[in-house]
């Protein structure tokens, strides 16, 4: 029986019906007999501990979710999208960084901070003072959010990329692991 399974079929058991010589979910000799189930669900391996700021004060409400395409060229939405309180307002770097990007991508203003370690946040529509090459602070004002990304209501589109591969920018403001529940010492 496949682990998910057989943790399902168990907690659904009174304990004295668990199977003898079973171990009971959950316990240290479950873990050691599921080794080879360890693994984290694919991306969340990844996910990284939050460690920076949210580009807009106060916290924003995430008006649409990132969800990236299952292939690079098909259509997605390859970042969030976060509502400002106002057009106008101050956009902030998440993270220290230099910004590598100012200019127009189509028809709105984007800027990109190169954080280092291959990661890189892009922000649209942003107008901005700053020039590549300039060294930015977290939470530093790095510009104003602009009208044009989101019909309903101001908003800010925040992109990260590690390499060339797009990540979930949440991860890094919010703690998304999946909660594991642990059993009572006894």
């Amino acid at each position: 029986m496949k682990p998910p399974l057989r943790l399902a079929a168990l907690l659904l058991l009174p304990a004295s019906l668990a199977p003898a010589g079973e171990p009971l979910a959950f316990g240290p000799a479950y873990f050691a007999q599921q080794a080879d189930y360890h693994a984290a669900p694919t991306g969340l391996s990844e996910t990284a501990a939050p460690s920076w700021q949210w580009p807009l004060a106060p916290r924003p409400q995430v008006l649409r979710d990132f969800n990236p395409p299952p292939k690079p060229w098909l259509s997605g939405h390859r970042g969030v999208d976060l509502g400002a309180a106002a057009d106008g307002a101050p956009v902030t770097s998440p993270a220290a960084g230099t910004v590598s990007f100012v200019g127009v991508v189509v028809d709105r203003p984007v800027i990109t901070i190169d954080h280092g370690d291959g990661l890189r946040s892009s922000f649209e529509p942003v107008d901005s003072t700053l020039a590549a090459g300039a060294p930015v602070a977290a939470g530093q004002v790095i510009g104003t959010a602009r009208p044009g990304h989101c019909a309903a209501a101001p908003c800010l589109h925040w992109g990260v990329r590690r390499g060339e591969d797009y990540v979930d920018p949440l991860q890094f403001v919010m703690d998304l692991r999946p909660s594991v529940l642990l059993p009572l010492e006894r």
